[in-house]
């Protein structure tokens, strides 16, 4: 029988960041699955910081119009089926975006294994560590930067799940690991829990090159960035010859009208600098490969991840705007009732 579904669309364009005006909770009824179709109840909805540019415009993808669902990531379980690939109570993955049901003809739904997510890896992991940040973080730092043994690794909003696993996938290949975070709280937490060697609270630092220099006294080889603007730019100033820069976020520049830009060019001339931006769906032929070896890591305790789950769809919006306040500790998640 049909059910009623609720979901957040955007309602208006946020000008700056975010607020709860430029969101709406709608209810829809969903009809029965048709022929090929699954219908697919909610366990978890994603929250990603990189939605933000899609509010207002084009991005890597086109923007989202008004009154769509809001996008991200779903785990959730098949309540009917009529579709050969799955069937009721299977445990599924799929795109659909911030909502409490979905209507599914199978394309992009993946079913989960629910024997794989045994302690130390929940079943969230499907839609954090091993799904689009942990991959990020894999491809980004494996595939584009390339570290080497004894390297010096800068990442910031290195409490994030991006930077969290990259610092500790850098760890892994010899790096010395430095985090950028916005509270000691993150800093402890990457450099007790995670490994990292040091860490620094910017929102106690005056001046971000020389914050960067003295963390990073031999330079830096590789920066990891996920907040753009004026931290770019001081770690470039701190770059070492033929460092790469990875540029995998902006969340310092998702909520200016203009982008601040990067001033500091110069360096990439005289200290033959790389810089390359990431849309980790360039690799998704390889995801498999990546996330049967990520999860090989968590089981041997090689690599940890964080979560902060908010109750409730109804919460969803302020834990989006959340993220551009820094109050998230790792993936947030949005656990449906």
């Amino acid at each position: 029988m049909p059910v009623t579904n609720r979901r957040w669309v955007l309602a208006s364009r946020p000008e700056g960041k975010p607020s709860a005006a430029n969101f709406r909770l709608e209810e829809q009824e969903l009809r029965d699955p048709g022929e090929h179709e699954v219908l697919v109840k909610g366990l978890y909805i994603s929250v990603d910081p990189g939605m933000r540019s899609r509010l207002s415009g084009d991005s890597y993808a086109q923007a989202l119009g008004i009154g769509e669902t809001i996008e991200g990531a779903m785990i959730g379980t098949v309540k009917a089926s009529n579709n050969d690939r799955f069937k009721t109570g299977d445990l599924v993955m799929g795109g659909f975006g911030w909502q409490e049901y979905a209507l599914s003809n199978g394309r992009g739904l993946a079913k989960l294994d629910a024997a794989i997510f045994q302690p130390p890896l929940t079943v969230t992991a499907a839609i954090g560590v091993l799904g689009i940040p942990g991959l990020t973080a894999y491809f980004g730092l494996l595939d584009m930067a390339k570290p080497k043994e004894g390297e010096t690794v800068l990442i910031s909003s290195a409490a994030g799940p991006v930077g969290a696993t990259a610092g500790q996938i850098a760890k892994m290949k010899g790096c010395t690991v430095v985090g950028i975070a916005g509270s000691r709280n993150k800093c402890d937490y990457v450099t007790k829990e995670l490994g990292f060697d040091r860490c620094f609270n910017y929102k106690e630092e005056a001046d971000l090159v020389a914050a960067i220099k003295q963390a990073c006294p031999k330079g830096v080889d590789i920066y990891f960035d996920n907040v753009g603007g004026e931290m770019l730019d001081a770690a470039i100033a701190n770059t070492n010859e033929r460092a790469r820069l990875i540029i995998s976020g902006a969340v310092a520049e998702y909520n200016q009208p203009e982008p601040r830009g990067i001033r500091n060019t110069t360096r990439f001339i005289t200290h033959r600098l790389r810089m390359e931006g990431l849309v980790v769906f360039d690799y998704f032929k390889q995801f498999p490969q990546a996330q049967a070896e990520m999860a090989g890591w968590i089981k041997s305790g090689k690599l940890k991840y964080t979560e902060d789950i908010s109750e409730g769809i109804e919460t969803t919006p302020e834990a989006f705007i959340g993220l551009f306040e820094g109050e998230n500790h790792g993936r947030r998640l949005i656990k449906l009732g």
